[in-house]
């Protein structure tokens, strides 16, 4: 399964399309009318923190068309991204396993809509139902091994592999070619500095791989983004397709 072909289309309410994200799309019809009148869409705004390190998580999200980077800062303000949550997944896991809190933050990454849930009923869910139940503690496994990959790629590979990985993960996640992504998102995202990133891009918009310009990109080949990138792009990739072909 290709995330980047899922067909999303504008909702309101009443909220009708558990299609629009993966995990949601997992649900049987019965599982989606007990879901949906607790459910609202709501608008993320590129920069919106969903929740800060430290303070108490009032809901989780399930992104549509929207991405959330999942950062680790330091006491200076400087941390890294260790995962992105897109179409096919939810920002918050914390909450079914602790008190509400967690030690990284949740920063829109690229504009768009979500599904958003109160995190008590999504909680009261987790304990109720056990289909539920396995869905989240399966998409928990994928979602350590794409942090943990994550990690290895920062020690190991090259700035401009790491910007490949991550353009390619949005690109599946969006159903477009155009990402807009601030050069100090980026910096921040990766754990590097922003001449480091504009390097880089530079190097990718010389290929006619991508268009840079004011915080707006423009991928001209997906290929290329490929022969570019790293290892760890397809590892994730294939983390994520394996939890929606294997049977629940």
């Amino acid at each position: 399964m290709n995330m980047a072909e899922l067909i999303r289309i504008e909702v309101s309410k009443p909220i009708n399309n558990k299609g629009d994200n993966f995990l949601t799309g997992t649900f049987t019809d019965d599982e989606w009318e007990n879901f949906a009148p607790h459910l609202s869409v709501v608008d993320l705004k590129v920069g919106d923190v969903l929740f800060k390190s430290g303070e108490a998580q009032s809901h989780v999200y399930f992104p549509i068309d929207s991405i959330v980077s999942l950062m680790c800062e330091l006491e200076n303000g400087e941390g890294s991204e260790f995962a992105i949550i897109g179409n096919e997944g939810l920002v918050g896991l914390f909450i079914f396993t602790s008190n509400f809190t967690t030690s990284s933050s949740a920063i829109v990454q690229c504009k768009g809509k979500a599904f958003k849930l109160n995190a008590s009923i999504a909680k009261t869910k987790f304990d109720q139902s056990s289909d539920f139940r396995r869905l989240i503690l399966r998409y928990s496994q994928v979602l350590m091994s794409h942090a943990a990959q994550t990690s290895v790629c920062y020690r190991h590979h090259t700035i401009e592999q790491q910007l490949c990985r991550t353009l390619l993960l949005c690109l599946d996640r969006v159903k477009t070619q155009d990402i807009t992504l601030t050069q100090e998102l980026i910096s921040r995202m990766l754990g590097v500095r922003r001449e480091g990133v504009t390097h880089a891009a530079i190097k990718l918009q010389a290929l006619n791989i991508i268009n840079y310009s004011r915080g707006h990109i423009h991928v001209n080949s997906r290929d290329g983004l490929l022969n570019k990138t790293c290892e760890c792009y397809d590892v994730v990739k294939k983390e994520y397709e394996k939890l929606f072909t294997n049977k629940f």
